[in-house]
């Protein structure tokens, strides 16, 4: 019976935490996207989104209202099964890789019970995160082939060799700094970076590899030819309306907060802070782990406006620079870096 009470117990945990982590991705979001209005309004020298609330930011709940009202249209020469499957295997897909993200410290309590931020801590947390990354594509892929729309197809076949060329540059990049950290558990990689032991100033290159590659998986400019409006009407998502079209667009911005969030946790320290360690003895348990929380979702912010600010700052490329970056200039370096560490630390270890 005690057995039976303590697995209760944890499973209502870890599902008040899937919930709060759902639901808050769900909230950035959402605001994301005012954000992204307002982010465009400050680079093109305008107002941006103002009349519905204070500053605009009933915005999003309009658009929402105004996604749910639409009407719900399947072409006619569909597949129709593969045409609702994309766009909710997208947004799963989205939100499963906050799973292992470390989100704070163990909220601890009086009583000595904690509550880990965490919803599974894997010792394989990159090796996770990599694999359902490469699930994502395939949202795109029964999107665009199940539309029988030709610009659609073209933009789904973009967004896969896109998406196959940068994963292999983004996985070795990681390989460098698996290496130097010696796990592949994202609790314990944070854990190494306590105060400004972050792991940016030790991996440069992988962070940067890092980061061109995130633009590329999340198809955000300068890497958006799977949406490139000019060539492919709306891209893979052309056939779309209602809330179809909105878990598409949702997806998007909830895989650029929990990629954000990826980048804050493996080279930027997680959770942690210099000096703020020195706090722990002089708050509760649970209001530390908070301020933790705040810690990693103000840095997980700042990456957020990074990638909005590009997307207003470099035009597109065309398809060739893409594949050419890619495949003659991201991989050979993160290739020559996986070596150079591996040199470093060989050197190291005599």
């Amino acid at each position: 019976m005690l057995i039976l009470s303590v697995s209760l117990s944890f499973i209502i945990q870890k599902l008040i935490l899937i919930a709060c982590i759902f639901g808050g991705s769900l909230g950035v979001a959402l605001y994301s996207t005012w954000a992204e209005r307002k982010v465009a309004a400050v680079m093109q020298d305008r107002r941006g989104p103002n009349r519905a609330g204070p500053f605009g930011l009933f915005q999003p709940l309009a658009d929402g209202v105004k996604m749910f009202m639409k009407e719900e249209i399947i072409p006619m020469f569909s597949s129709k099964f593969l045409f609702i499957l994309g766009p909710c295997l997208s947004m799963i897909v989205a939100l499963m890789t906050s799973a292992v993200v470390p989100w704070g410290p163990d909220m601890k309590f009086r009583d000595g019970s904690s509550v880990p931020l965490q919803v599974a801590d894997v010792n394989v947390g990159i090796l996770f995160i990599f694999g359902v990354l490469s699930v994502g594509v395939y949202g795109i892929m029964l999107g665009s082939w199940a539309s029988n729309n030709k610009y659609s197809l073209l933009s789904g076949l973009r967004a896969a060799s896109q998406a196959i060329s940068y994963e292999l540059a983004l996985g070795i990049s990681i390989i460098a700094m698996v290496m130097m950290t010696g796990s592949l558990s994202l609790r314990e990689i944070v854990d190494q970076q306590t105060g400004l032991n972050w792991n940016v100033f030790k991996q440069p290159i992988a962070f940067l590899i890092f980061l061109v590659c995130s633009f590329a998986e999340l198809n955000r400019a300068p890497f958006d030819l799977a949406e490139c409006e000019s060539e492919l009407i709306g891209g893979f998502h052309t056939e779309y309306s209602s809330m179809k079209l909105g878990f598409y667009l949702f997806s998007e911005y909830i895989s650029m907060f929990v990629t954000s969030a990826i980048i804050s946790t493996l080279f930027f320290g997680g959770y942690h802070l210099p000096g703020l360690d020195s706090l722990a003895p002089h708050m509760p348990g649970w209001a530390f782990s908070l301020l933790g929380v705040g810690v990693l979702l103000g840095k997980s912010i700042c990456f957020i406006l990074f990638f909005m600010f590009i997307r207003w700052t470099i035009p597109r490329f065309r398809y060739d620079q893409l594949m050419n970056l890619g495949w003659k200039s991201l991989i050979p370096l993160a290739l020559v870096n996986m070596l150079i560490t591996g040199a470093v630390i060989l050197l190291k270890s005599h």
